[in-house]
C-alpha cells in the first residue's frame, strides 16, 4: 500500500477546533450547572438538551471520518443522541423523573457504546474509555437515585461535563498538534 499517513490524516487533523470548541462548551455547560444548581427545570431540560444534540452531531462527524469497526455504532449513538437531544429542546418536560431517566438513560447507552467503540478501534481507546466510564457511572447514579433532587442532578450532570469538557478540549489540542506537523512535513508520515 503507497499512501501517506499524513494524507489521510490531514482530514482528520483538520478538524482539531471540532472537539476543542465542543469541549469549551462542555465545560461551560457543565461550570453553569454546577455554579446554576437551583434554576428551573425548562431551563436545564433546554441546555441538556442542546449539548446532547451537539453531541450526537459530533458522534456522527467522528463516525464519518473515524475509522475502525466501530464507526457503524458511534454513528447510532449519534443519531439516537441526536434525536434524545431535539426531544429535550423541543417538549421541556415538566416533571424531574422524566427528564432524570431521559438523562440518565441517555449516559448509559453513551457509555456502553462508547467503550465497545473504543475497543473496536485503536483512535484515541484511552479517552473513548475514560469518557465511557464516566458517562456509565454518571447514568448508574441518577438512574440509582430516582427521587434526586434537581440541584443534586445539576450538579452531576456539571460535574460530568466538566470532566468530558476538559477531555475533548485535550484531544482537540492534540488533533491540532497532529494537524500542525502533518502541514510542516506531511512526507514525514510516509507508509510504504
Amino acid at each position: 500500500m503507497s499512501a501517506t499517513a499524513g494524507q489521510n490524516l490531514r482530514p482528520v487533523t483538520s478538524l482539531w477546533w471540532l472537539p476543542l470548541l465542543f469541549g469549551v462548551a462542555a465545560l461551560g455547560v457543565g461550570i453553569f450547572f454546577v455554579v446554576s444548581p437551583n434554576e428551573t427545570l425548562s431551563t436545564f431540560t433546554a441546555i441538556a438538551g442542546i449539548f446532547v444534540l451537539v453531541d450526537g452531531v459530533i458522534a456522527v462527524v467522528a463516525s464519518i471520518f473515524g475509522s475502525g469497526e466501530g464507526r457503524g455504532l458511534l454513528a447510532l449513538l449519534g443519531v439516537l443522541s441526536a434525536i434524545a437531544g431535539l426531544i429535550l429542546v423541543k417538549k421541556p418536560f415538566e416533571t424531574l423523573v422524566v427528564f432524570t431517566l431521559i438523562v440518565g438513560v441517555w449516559f448509559v447507552v453513551a457509555g456502553i457504546a462508547r467503550v465497545v467503540s473504543a475497543f473496536a478501534s485503536s483512535e484515541a481507546r484511552g479517552g473513548n474509555i475514560l469518557i465511557s466510564l464516566l458517562d456509565l457511572t454518571a447514568g448508574a447514579v441518577i438512574l440509582a437515585w430516582p427521587d434526586l433532587g434537581l440541584a443534586t442532578l445539576a450538579v452531576i450532570i456539571g460535574i460530568v461535563l466538566i470532566v468530558r469538557g476538559v477531555l475533548f478540549i485535550a484531544a482537540g489540542w492534540q488533533l491540532r498538534t497532529l494537524d500542525r506537523a502533518a502541514e510542516t512535513d506531511p512526507g514525514a508520515h510516509t507508509v510504504a
